[in-house]
């Protein structure tokens, strides 16, 4: 989501989800090796050990990684449903 005119907080949000902790570990670790190989650590994360809801900092970018009924439970892409949605492709 670019939220450059809705948050001073970041540019953009990335919002994923999978049907498993594990997997959302998974992710979690290779967003952040891909991350770091790049030269662009995270500053700051949060609920890793939980792995319902990992928030990844990069600055100005923010990655969200949610165990599918948590995303659907937050409902983050609501709460800013007026930022546009930015589709990457690999």
């Amino acid at each position: 989501m670019d939220m450059r005119h809705r948050s001073n907080i970041c540019e953009f949000f990335v919002v994923m989800s999978a049907p498993s902790t594990v997997r959302v570990k998974t992710i979690v670790d290779h967003i952040e090796e891909t991350m770091e190989k790049e030269g662009s650590p995270a500053l700051h994360k949060e609920g890793v050990d939980a792995a319902l809801w990992v928030l990844l900092d990069f600055g100005s970018l923010v990655v969200h990684v949610f165990q599918e009924d948590t995303r659907l439970f937050y409902g983050l892409e609501q709460l800013w449903g007026d930022a546009p949605k930015v589709h990457f492709t690999p």
